[in-house]
């Protein structure tokens, strides 16, 4: 017999019995767990959560919608570089009649939502999916404001409609997503570690958090997104007063802001004064009440859209053309297409060609699309409306007219080709310019102070006809010299002379 032995070696030898694997559990003592490890349970094949292994990806259904999801983001991605392309120039079928900007702040959304899912695709969350619900429940609102609204859909077109219906569509399969992923993590997890789990890892609670943040933000952006109401678009005209026949009718263009804002009250005043007895004016594209026109919109097509709109309203001149600003270039590319029936023209304080290059800067069109791209949002315009007390009338064509998605969209048109197509419809304009027709400048005092450059410019605008009547400078007078008594007294007496004058 050894002199040291184990308990082993005292076992009875008659049961033949081999001795006891070494893996195998001692009897239960006073020191044995009442809850084993996980890791020593009799169940030695489950995985441990941190496992790679378990995954949701092990379902083919789960891969599925992945895979799907990827298609949606292509498709999203296809259509949002096709709204992208259409600001700069509209493909056929793609016009619109309001702002691009809308249906571009749908396909945004979209877009990130999907780019989000496949970032955050393997950490369901809750509060994901209660943001997705309420994106779900105003993207439907919308889409109920587009198809049943005259206006909204008149406006929009089908561009919109299928914008927001794509987006609401993808909305609702990124909360379909998130359902059946955090179903099938927990069927793997059931089946691969014995139970499923409740908690997650620093990584996790990171991505949870992020992912939330995310779709917080475009939540609140879509809370913001609000609607304010040949036969492609429409052009707003108006006209007053009495039609004469020896007598000829002001047509106003307004400059960088709208004519209602610029000319409208001084036109009423006038009228009033009985300086001529009717005058009429035009909204360009995305200017007041006119539709938004196709891109590229340069001076010559913008002329051609309101020689159809006045015609078809039946008025047909003859015309005294009175313009500010860039406005200027406009009347002149229409005195130079309608020859005899311009009898007059009253520039005031315009814009020469040959500083078209300053409106057509490049950094000046990527602000104006980035206020574009934003601006659905109505990040100054809903403040300015509860604080400022602005009205509907402030904003389709009053001080706020330059903070809406078509005033902007016409503004970043006019950049697009105001050195190119622009400058170049203002050069034939002035070469084929009825040297016959009288001729009024009038500019600012303080704009001509400032640059001599623009003294200069304003000399040799003198020079478009033959037959210059005057050249006034209103000393004190800002760029809107009609902002000033002086300005508008200045402005009301040469249009009357011109109206008035004997033909």
């Amino acid at each position: 017999m050894p002199l040291f032995s184990s308990r082993q070696d005292n076992r009875p030898e008659e049961d033949g019995q081999e001795p006891e694997d070494a893996d195998q559990a001692p009897p239960p003592d006073e020191h044995t767990r009442l809850l084993p490890n996980r890791g020593n349970s009799r169940r030695g094949n489950l995985l441990a959560p941190d496992d790679p292994a378990v995954s949701p990806y092990n379902l083919w259904s789960i891969r599925a919608l992945r895979y799907s999801t990827i298609g949606f983001t292509l498709v999203t991605l296809v259509w949002w570089i096709l709204l992208l392309v259409s600001m700069f120039a509209t493909p056929p079928g793609f016009q619109m009649r309001g702002s691009m900007f809308q249906s571009f702040g749908y396909a945004n959304l979209t877009l990130a939502n999907l780019l989000f899912t496949l970032m955050f695709f393997g950490v369901p969350a809750k509060a994901v999916r209660i943001l997705v619900m309420s994106m779900s429940a105003v993207l439907v609102l919308d889409m109920i404001l587009i198809l049943s609204v005259q206006k909204t859909r008149y406006e929009e077109g089908w561009v919109g409609a299928v914008s927001v219906i794509w987006a609401l569509f993808m909305s609702l399969w990124t909360l379909l997503v998130d359902h059946t992923v955090k179903w099938g993590k927990a069927e793997e997890e059931e089946r691969l570690t014995g139970r499923a789990e409740t908690r997650r890892n620093l990584v996790e609670w990171t991505e949870v958090m992020v992912s939330t943040v995310v779709w917080s933000t475009m939540c609140i952006a879509l809370f913001l997104l609000y609607w304010v109401d040949s036969h492609k678009y429409r052009v707003h005209v108006h006209c007053h007063g009495n039609k004469t026949e020896d007598k000829p009718t002001v047509l106003f263009e307004g400059g960088e802001r709208t004519v209602e804002y610029s000319f409208w009250d001084f036109a009423e005043n006038a009228l009033r004064n009985e300086s001529f007895p009717r005058y009429c004016f035009t909204d360009r594209p995305g200017f007041g009440w006119s539709d938004t026109s196709p891109s590229p919109s340069s001076a010559g097509f913008v002329v051609d859209i309101l020689s159809e709109a006045l015609a078809n309203a039946g008025e047909n001149g003859p015309w005294v053309l009175a313009s500010a600003g860039i406005g200027s270039i406009y009347s002149r590319v229409f005195s130079a297409r309608h020859g005899d029936a311009i009898k007059g023209l009253v520039l005031v304080d315009p814009l020469h060609e040959d500083l078209l290059a300053k409106v057509g800067r490049p950094g000046t069109g990527f602000l104006l699309w980035l206020r574009g791209a934003i601006s659905p949002l109505g990040l100054d315009r809903v403040p300015e409306a509860i604080f400022r007390g602005r009205t509907s009338r402030d904003r389709v064509y009053g001080r706020s007219a330059y903070q809406g998605g078509k005033y902007i969209l016409a503004k970043l048109q006019e950049n697009w080709v105001a050195a190119s197509i622009t400058r170049r419809d203002a050069q034939t304009s002035r070469a084929i310019q009825d040297k016959q027709t009288p001729l009024v400048v009038i500019s600012s005092g303080k704009h001509t102070k400032a640059s001599r450059q623009w003294e200069e410019k304003q000399r040799d605008l003198t020079k478009l006809t033959e037959k210059l009547r005057s050249w006034d400078i209103v000393d004190g007078a800002p760029h809107e010299v009609w902002s000033t008594f002086e300005g508008r007294e200045k402005i009301e007496k040469r249009l009357k002379e011109l109206v008035h004058a004997r033909s």
